[in-house]
C-alpha cells in the first residue's frame, strides 16, 4: 500500500477512536433533566452577575429576560458596567424601570455599578465579576448561589428556577450550560456547531461530569455557582488572569472538592449575531492558542492532528478515486463517514440540514487557520483582544489545557 494508503487507514483507526474511546463526545443528549415540580417552601438566595461591556444593543433581550426570571426564593441582578463607551450602564437602569412599571410583581431588582479600570495581573471582564461579586456579598448576605451569565444570554423565564432544582438535587457546586449559540446566517451555520462540537471533543461532557475525571470544562454563558464553592476555590482571585476563565473556573472548583456538571441547554440561548467570518474567526483566534499553553510543539501536534483527522479523509477519497486505488478511496470514504456521522447529532440540535455534516472537512481547516493565526498574533505581541481590550501573554496559565 501506498504511504497516503498507510495515513488513510490511520484516520480511519482514530475516528474508530473519536466515536467509541472519547467519552460519546459527540452525543448530544448530556441537558438539564426536566424534573418533576415538587412543592418547596425554602428556595436559596441567588445573585445573578452580569459584566457588561458595550451590550446596550442585546440588553432589551438579555438583562430583561433574567429580570423577568420566574423565581420563587431571593433573587437579584447586578450589572456590572465594564468600560462601556455605549451607555449599557444607563440603558439597563431605564430598562428596569420600564419592567418594574409595567409589571405586577415588578420582578428581579436590579444594581448596576462599574469597576474602574482593573488592576494589574487582572482580565477586565473577571475584574468586572470580582465587583459583581463583592457587591452581591455586601447586599445579599445570606447568599448561597451565584449566577454567572454573560451579557450576550437570553433565559427563558424558567431558567433560574430550573437550574436551582437541578444543582440541589445533584448536590452541585457548579452547573454550567452551553448556550445555544445562533445559527442564522451562512457563516454561523456553518461555523458555530463546529464549535460546539470541537468544544465537546476537547472536553467530553461525560468526563466533565465523573466525579472520578479529572477533565474538567465549563460554558462561560451560564454558570451556577454555590457561593460556598466560590469562596472555597478563591474565585474569582485564583483565575484572575485568565483568558478562558470559564474553564479556568471548573478546574478550581474541581480542585478544591468541588462537584462541576457541564451540558447543552434548551432554556439558555445567545444573542450575539456574527454576520460576518471575521467576528467568528476572531472568537476562536482569541483563545485557540492560549488552550494550547502558548507552546509552539503542542501547535504543531495539533495542526497535525487536524489535519488527519479532518482533512485527510476526502482527499484520500478523492485520490483513490482518481488512481482507481479502492483501499485509498475506502479509507478515505468510511473516515469521511464516520465524521459526517459523528457531526449529525450536533446539525440536528442546532436545526441545520444533515447533509451539511460533509462540510466539516471545510469547516476544521478553518478551525486550523483559526488556530494558526491565534499563534501569529500572540507571538507578535498582540495576544488575546475582546471589545477593544488586549490581554497581556502569561506564562503560567491556570485554564489552558486545564483537564484534558
Amino acid at each position: 500500500m501506498s504511504a497516503l494508503t498507510w495515513i488513510a487507514a490511520v484516520s480511519l483507526l482514530a475516528w474508530g477512536w473519536l466515536l467509541l474511546g472519547r467519552g460519546f463526545y459527540w452525543r448530544t443528549d448530556v441537558r438539564l433533566p426536566e424534573r418533576r415540580r415538587t412543592p418547596t417552601t425554602t428556595w436559596p438566595s441567588v445573585a445573578v452577575v452580569v459584566p457588561a461591556r458595550d451590550e446596550s444593543a442585546l440588553l432589551p433581550d438579555t438583562l430583561g429576560s433574567l429580570l423577568t426570571q420566574e423565581y420563587p426564593g431571593h433573587a437579584e441582578v447586578f450589572l456590572v458596567d465594564d468600560g462601556s463607551s455605549d451607555g449599557t450602564g444607563d440603558v439597563a437602569r431605564a430598562l428596569a424601570a420600564r419592567l418594574a412599571a409595567s409589571r405586577k410583581p415588578p420582578g428581579l431588582p436590579l444594581t448596576v455599578d462599574s469597576p474602574g479600570e482593573p488592576e494589574p495581573g487582572w482580565t477586565g471582564k473577571l475584574w468586572a465579576v470580582r465587583h459583581g461579586v463583592v457587591l452581591a456579598r455586601s447586599k445579599m448576605p445570606e447568599l448561597d448561589y451565584l449566577l454567572l451569565t454573560d451579557a450576550d444570554i437570553t433565559h427563558n423565564r424558567d431558567s433560574l428556577r430550573e437550574l436551582v432544582s437541578a444543582a440541589r438535587a445533584a448536590d452541585l457546586d457548579l452547573l454550567s450550560l452551553m448556550a445555544r449559540l445562533r445559527a442564522a446566517n451562512a457563516w454561523e451555520r456553518l461555523v458555530v456547531p463546529a464549535f460546539v462540537h470541537f468544544f465537546a471533543l476537547l472536553f467530553p461532557f461525560r468526563r466533565v461530569n465523573d466525579p472520578d475525571s479529572r477533565t474538567a470544562a465549563a460554558a462561560g454563558g451560564c454558570m451556577l455557582l454555590r457561593d460556598e464553592a466560590a469562596e472555597r476555590a478563591g474565585y474569582p482571585d485564583s483565575v484572575r488572569d485568565a483568558v478562558i476563565d470559564d474553564v479556568a473556573l471548573a478546574r478550581a472548583v474541581r480542585d478544591s472538592g468541588g462537584r462541576i456538571w457541564l451540558g447543552l441547554a434548551d432554556r439558555v440561548r445567545s444573542v450575539r449575531p456574527y454576520p460576518r467570518l471575521a467576528g467568528l474567526w476572531g472568537m476562536v483566534a482569541r483563545t485557540a492558542y492560549a488552550q494550547l499553553r502558548h507552546n509552539p510543539l503542542l501547535l504543531l501536534l495539533t495542526v497535525a492532528g487536524l489535519a488527519l483527522v479532518f482533512l485527510v479523509p476526502p482527499v484520500a477519497l478523492a485520490a483513490g478515486a482518481a488512481t482507481l486505488d479502492p483501499w485509498l478511496a475506502a479509507a478515505g470514504g468510511l473516515a469521511w463517514a464516520l465524521m459526517a456521522g459523528a457531526y449529525m447529532p450536533m446539525l440536528r440540535y442546532y436545526g441545520q440540514p444533515l447533509k451539511t455534516s460533509l462540510l466539516l472537512p471545510f469547516t476544521a481547516s478553518l478551525y486550523l487557520l483559526m488556530t494558526v493565526d491565534s499563534a501569529v498574533r500572540h507571538h507578535r505581541g498582540r495576544g488575546a483582544v475582546w471589545k477593544g481590550r488586549a490581554y497581556a501573554r502569561r506564562a503560567n496559565t491556570a485554564e489552558e489545557g486545564a483537564g484534558t
